[in-house]
């Protein structure tokens, strides 16, 4: 693989926060009609105006920043401190022991802890198994990395109570020769959850042919009623076998401090360690302090940022099932819906393109997720729930002049 092939497959143009990047050339004979005002919507990513981070979270990063170097310079893993504190909540979250000193570290983020955690366990050739759909970064770290992928479906619109996942085709992919696993849970961008039994048999399969899991469960704390989470680190499965990711910056709105955080394998958490040390030295250390209010927040807090979302929601699934031609499966947790339009007179790729000319409203392009997801797109609903809703609306509107 040459240098510019490695980095050919690193495309952002779709990204989240990237639309200037998404080019109107080229359309002009696609569009049809008028352009449909209203507010503009950017569904690539959450609205922390809309949704403001956690109370306190600044006058924490401020207290940070009045200690000075003691918290600027914390050791490349993070601050033992602070990596304390969470250790004991996030052993009560997810229902395991969490070494904070050898078996954690803080990263730039969830997508910088994403990147150590492939980087740690991946070079050449090395088979790893990918759900498909699921976050866009997974495929581009593991191609980076000259990995080799192994897809395993995962049918999750015509599937209830469970994710969908193939678990037969996961095992195929062990017999194969996959040593790692690749996930998240909740899915990004289906916004499903795997059921108990999913997760078992997840967990019962990496012990079975000693294969390592990441697990990347970044909007776990934003579950709907109803809804049952299983750890998979609290399973039957060795320590060392198991990384999990997590951060605040998406449920409790702190994503503009890049905080994230991986836990689980001492060995794989020793490597992540020493890149980081090369790649960005640490997370940013004032930002560290804000980690004290995760886990951390007001009474009743993240009940009611749950009960806005879960409002939003069920607005907009209204709005898309009153388009029987459009289907979409209730999200179970996050704030991720991906509905799966009809077929267009347009490739995907154009019709978000065009959405983003003559309505205003830019979404996530499915391909990005799987290459069987050519007509759907992802919206990240945590935002204004009036516009949300309008937006949905004049999506649907552009639905129906470019239906094939």
């Amino acid at each position: 693989m040459t240098i510019q092939s490695k980095f050919s497959g690193l495309g952002t143009d779709a990204a989240p926060g990237q639309e200037v990047r998404q080019l109107a050339g080229g359309i002009d004979t696609m569009l049809r009609g008028d352009a449909i005002s209203g507010r503009p919507m950017d569904f690539s990513h959450g609205d922390v105006d809309a949704f403001t981070p956690t109370p306190g979270s600044f006058e924490v990063f401020s207290a940070g920043v009045e200690a000075g170097g003691k918290q600027a310079y914390t050791e490349y893993s993070g601050d033992l401190g602070i990596r304390e504190e969470l250790a004991g909540r996030l052993a009560g979250f997810t229902g395991a022991p969490v070494d904070a000193r050898d078996g954690m570290i803080i990263t730039p983020g969830t997508q910088g802890a994403l990147f150590l955690a492939v980087a740690s366990t991946v070079s050449r050739g090395d088979k790893v198994a990918i759900v498909q759909p699921d976050y866009f970064a997974n495929r581009k770290l593991v191609e980076f990395c000259e990995g080799e992928m192994l897809p395993v479906r995962m049918d999750y619109a015509t599937t209830e109570g469970r994710s969908g996942l193939d678990l037969s085709q996961l095992e195929d992919a062990f017999k194969s020769g996959a040593k790692i696993f690749l996930f998240s849970n909740p899915n990004n961008p289906a916004g499903v959850v795997y059921s108990r039994e999913e997760i078992e048999t997840i967990a019962a399969l990496a012990s079975r042919y000693n294969a390592t899991v990441i697990v990347d469960q970044l909007y776990a704390r934003l579950l709907y009623p109803g809804v049952d989470y299983t750890h998979l680190r609290a399973q039957k499965l060795d320590a060392e076998n198991i990384v999990t990711i997590m951060g605040p910056s998406k449920t409790e709105s702190l994503s503009g401090y890049r905080l994230g955080v991986a836990f689980g394998s001492k060995e794989i958490i020793a490597r992540m360690e020493k890149l980081q040390a090369i790649v960005s030295l640490r997370a940013g250390g004032y930002s560290q302090a804000v980690l004290r209010t995760w886990f951390n927040e007001p009474a009743g807090w993240m009940e009611q940022r749950i009960r806005q979302h879960q409002a939003i929601r069920d607005d907009l699934l209204k709005v898309f099932r009153a388009t029987p031609r459009i289907q979409v499966r209730t999200t179970e947790a996050g704030s991720y819906i991906f509905p799966a339009l009809p077929r267009l007179s347009v490739t995907g790729g154009d019709f978000v393109r065009i959405l983003r000319l003559q309505a205003g409203v830019i979404v996530t392009p499915g391909k990005e997720f799987s290459p069987f997801s050519e007509n759907s797109v992802r919206l990240n609903f945590s935002q204004d729930h009036a516009a949300a809703v309008a937006a949905c609306e004049r999506l649907v509107a552009l639905v129906d002049r470019y239906r094939a």
